[in-house]
């Protein structure tokens, strides 16, 4: 699709923008105008990123960015200030998904390890670019929730409470940031392949039963990281600009029914 400059003149800072979601959000966003400051804890695969961005002519820098650690996000939102001046938007994408051990065995480190990147992770970030959007009286933050944050059986058991964390978290913090013209929404995906989700594509193939995947939703089918950018994007623009608060299911209608197993044809 080609650009429509829906971002131009505007500066992003994007998490997690290596791979996935993240990294369709971040070629998305420099093709319609931003200018992209990406962070990630694999330099190796944001280089490439950037590369890419510049060779189609557009604007971006990278910091290796682990957001468990508040100094490498403060790092990589100061890095944003001091390359462009501004930062107009916001996108914690930037997750991890935990592991999927029965409750009775599980300890506090994996809680703790999902607790930290996921909520903290996000929380470290809407902090620190807060301030510069409140003195500037304009911005747009955009977490990046789950089905799995609005019910069960799309996540483990700290992955799935993190995600409902960020949906509640983006409520409050849009509540806070609402009287200076900054919005706060969440996207919640669905079944979407991406590298966090490799495993669950890999064990399906591996079964022969690729024709399954996503076949609880009601488009019956699972979706691609693009197609989370653009409901990124549109929350990102000022097309929303009347929006705030709100968490957003692209889910191919997963969320729209109870869909138990057997209760459709």
């Amino acid at each position: 699709m080609s650009s429509q400059d829906r971002l131009a003149g505007k500066v992003a800072v994007i998490t997690g923008a290596s791979s996935g979601i993240g990294r369709a959000t971040a070629v998305l966003f420099a093709r319609e105008g931003a200018k992209v400051a990406l962070g990630s804890r694999r330099e190796d695969l944001l280089k490439v990123l950037v590369e890419e961005i510049v060779t189609e002519g557009g604007t971006a820098i990278m910091r290796k960015t682990d957001v468990a650690k508040e100094n490498e996000v403060k790092d990589l939102i100061e890095a944003a200030l001091s390359a462009f001046g501004q930062i107009d938007i916001l996108v914690n994408n930037a997750g991890t998904s935990g592991g999927l051990s029965g409750l009775e065995v599980q300890d506090d480190k994996e809680w703790l390890d999902v607790y930290r990147t996921n909520v903290l992770g996000t929380v470290y970030a809407t902090k620190h670019v807060a301030k510069h959007m409140m003195e500037r009286k304009q911005g747009a933050i955009v977490n990046l929730s789950s089905v799995a944050g609005i019910r069960s059986g799309a996540g483990g058991n700290a992955y799935s409470a993190s995600k409902a964390a960020i949906i509640n978290f983006t409520m409050t913090s849009a509540c806070d940031l609402g009287g200076y013209h900054v919005r706060v929404n969440a996207v919640c995906p669905g079944l979407i392949e991406t590298e966090m989700t490799k495993p669950v594509f890999d064990y399906a193939r591996a079964k022969g039963k690729e024709g399954k995947l996503g076949s609880r939703c009601e488009l019956r089918r699972y979706g691609v990281p693009v197609e989370i950018a653009y409901a990124i994007l549109f929350l990102a623009s000022d097309e929303a600009s009347y929006i705030t608060g709100q968490a957003l299911p692209v889910d191919g209608g997963n969320t729209a029914s109870l869909n138990l197993p057997g209760m459709k044809v």
